[in-house]
This record gives C-alpha cells, structure tokens and sequence, in this order.
C-alpha cells in the first residue's frame, strides 16, 4: 500500500462505516476498561467507596479520551495508508501500556507507567495531525496545527505531573482533564474538522457493545467464582438473571434511536460526545457493580447490603439518565415518552434499598422501560397510521 497525502475525507461520503483497524483499536481498549473495572471491584469490596470512585474515573478518563482523540481525527482524515495504519498500531501499544500501569496509578496514584503509555500513543497521534497540517490550508491547516500543539502541550503536563508535590496530583489531574476537554474546542473554533456523523454514531455505538460486553465478561467470571468457591446457585442466581436483563436493556435503550440524526455540528456533537464519558464509564461500572453484588452475597465484600445493591444500580441510573439526556429526549413525543428513562432511572436508584434481590427488581425496572418505551411508540405508529386512513381522498 502506498503513501499518499493526508487529506479530509469527504463528510458526505456514502457508506462511511468502521474499518477493520478501527474494530482492532477498539478490541484493545477492551485490557484497559477490564483493568478499571476490576480495580473498583476490589476498592467498592473493601468499603474503600469514596477513593475507588474518584481512581475509577480518573483512569477511566485515560481510557475515555484516548479513545475520543482517535475517533474523531479518524473520522476526518482515514486514509488508511502505510503510515496511517503504523501510526494506529503505535497508538494501539500506547493503550496497552496505559492498561498495564492502571492498577499503580488507582491503587498507589503512581501514574510513571500510564503517562509512559499515554505519551507513546501522543506521538503518534500528533504525528498524524502534523500529516494532516501538511495536506491542507487556511483554517483546515491552522485546526490541524492546533490539535498537535495542544497534544504536545498537554502531554508535556501529564508528564510533569510525575514530579508534582505530594497531595497535589489529584488537583493537577482535574487541571489538566479541563486543558485535555479544551483542545477541540479551541483547534475546531473557527473551522471543524469534517468527521462523518453516521461513522462517528457508529463508532460511539460500537464502544459501547464493548463496554457491555465487559461487563457480561465480568459478570460472568465473578458468578463462575463464587460457584466454584461456594455453589450458592439459589443466591446467584436473581444477581446473574439481574444482571443479565440490565444489560439486555441497556443495549436495547440506547441502540432505539438514530443517534447521528441529531450531529449535524458541533455545537451538538462536542457535548455529545464528552457527555459519553457517563455512557461508558456508567456502562462498564454496572459489570463492577454486578461483580460487588456476587461478592456480598458470598460474604467476601466488607460493606452493607445497600453499598452493595447501589454499585449496580447507581450506574444503571446514570447510563438510562444520560442516553435520555444526550439523544432519547430529542426523539420522544409527548410526556409520556419523555418521562419513561428518567422515571426508570429513579426506580434503578430506588431497587438498591429491596435487600438481597435488587439486581433482580433492577433488571425488572430496565425490562418495563424497554416494554414501555416500544409501547408508545407502536401506539403513536398506530394512531398516525388510523389518521392518515381517515384523511378523506
């Protein structure tokens, strides 16, 4: 395959859908989001509550926004030639070495191995925006020349975080997420990169199958345990089915409206897409939670039945509150569809206090949205259709 010049790709394009070195890069990510998600298992199961959450989300963050800088330059400049796909498979060891440094940056807030792995993948991906400087002009140069800048800089405070004062690492990390978050919008503020808004909704679809189907992963590795440690079947069992109808609906609730209708520009795409840090994080932390809740059952996690209800249903809430949030309510007609997920989300919050068959009343919860949901919209269906059969010819 040969070199060719780095030019966007049309936004336009007929038939934009993820590449098979797309679906590689985000296969990998899998290691990363596993590696999250069992080091808040162990945190939630010691009744480490308050530090397990904050070092959940700022490694997941790491993961998160590793995965955003390469989707959204991918959308615009994929041209898939020998460089390009270097370039990637660079970034790809960049993420395995951010996943091998996950547990000393939660457990120990030593972050050498993770900003070592980030930085591997900020070259190359700086690389490519410089590609992209070079094959274009005026405002589409100055955007590309911005994206490298605020990576390189950026990097360079990740890396000077290593030596920062103890006790301050915490506070410089949430600095440095805000310079990390304004990076596109400054480099995009005066020309936008032309990402493609079904590849894009594809692409943010496809992440979270991933995160899913971690958590039917983990779900399943924690059940197999503790049967192997305890044979507890009549206890696991409302956990596994639980568990097992949450994430059926989660994947059914967010897949049930055409996501890409609504990214037109970004004015709507940023804060959809930052606002999918809660989708994937919330996605990923439900398979934490179902986890937590097998161990409670067992009598191996250190914390009270409602700790343990409330690590599965608190995510559950926050990832039907925000796919409602960021593109369901735009699709909804009337109140009684506008109110079906954040009634649901309520009742998810709710079930954590119904003692040791919660998982099982959450997945009820989340099946009646889902049963609810199809419902109204077959009915709104059948009442147009009635309409428009009344309609004299």
């Amino acid at each position: 395959m040969a070199y060719l010049p780095m030019t966007a790709r049309s936004r336009d394009e007929a038939h934009r859908a993820a590449t098979p070195l797309e679906l590689f890069f985000d296969l990998c990510f899998v290691v990363a989001v596993a590696q999250a998600g069992r080091q808040l298992v162990h945190a939630l199961a010691e009744d480490h509550i308050g530090a397990g959450i904050t070092g959940y989300l700022f490694v997941f963050f790491g993961v998160w926004w590793a995965w955003m800088n390469f989707t959204w330059f991918a959308s615009a400049y994929d041209i898939d030639d020998v460089p390009y796909r270097l370039a990637t498979l660079v970034q790809i060891a960049g993420v395995l070495v951010y996943s091998a440094g996950i547990p000393r940056a939660f457990n120990d807030t030593d972050w050498t191995v993770a900003v070592v792995g980030y930085l591997v993948m900020r070259v190359a991906l700086t690389f490519q925006w410089l590609r992209a400087a070079g094959g274009e002009e005026g405002g589409a140069r100055r955007c590309a020349l911005t994206y490298a800048v605020g990576l390189v800089v950026c990097q360079a405070g990740w890396v000077a975080l290593l030596w920062a004062p103890e006790g301050s690492e915490r506070w410089l990390f949430v600095v440095l997420v805000v310079a990390e978050l304004l990076v596109p919008v400054v480099a995009e503020r005066h020309h936008q990169t032309p990402w493609h808004p079904h590849h894009i909704a594809e692409r943010y679809g496809l992440f979270t199958i991933i995160v899913l189907g971690e958590t039917v992963a983990a779900s399943t590795v924690a059940v197999q345990s503790a049967l192997d440690e305890h044979e507890a079947l009549d206890v696991l069992l409302p956990i596994a089915a639980g568990g097992l109808v949450l994430v059926f609906a989660a994947w059914w609730i967010y897949f049930a409206v055409p996501a890409h209708d609504r990214l037109s520009s970004n004015r709507e795409a940023i804060p959809w897409g930052y606002g999918h840090f809660v989708i994937f994080a919330s996605a990923a932390a439900i398979g934490a939670g179902i986890e937590v809740a097998v161990e409670h059952a067992v009598g191996k996690a250190h914390v009270s039945t409602v700790t343990a209800n409330l690590s599965v249903t608190l995510p559950a809430s926050l990832f039907l509150g925000f796919v409602w949030l960021l593109h369901s309510r735009h699709f909804k007609h009337g109140p009684a569809q506008q109110a079906v997920l954040p009634v649901a989300a309520v009742l998810l919050l709710a079930c954590a206090w119904t003692g040791t068959y919660a998982v099982l009343w959450a997945g009820c919860v989340a099946a009646a949205a889902v049963a609810a949901g199809v419902t109204l919209v077959h009915r709104e269906r059948s009442e147009g259709v009635r309409r428009e059969e009344e309609v004299p010819s």
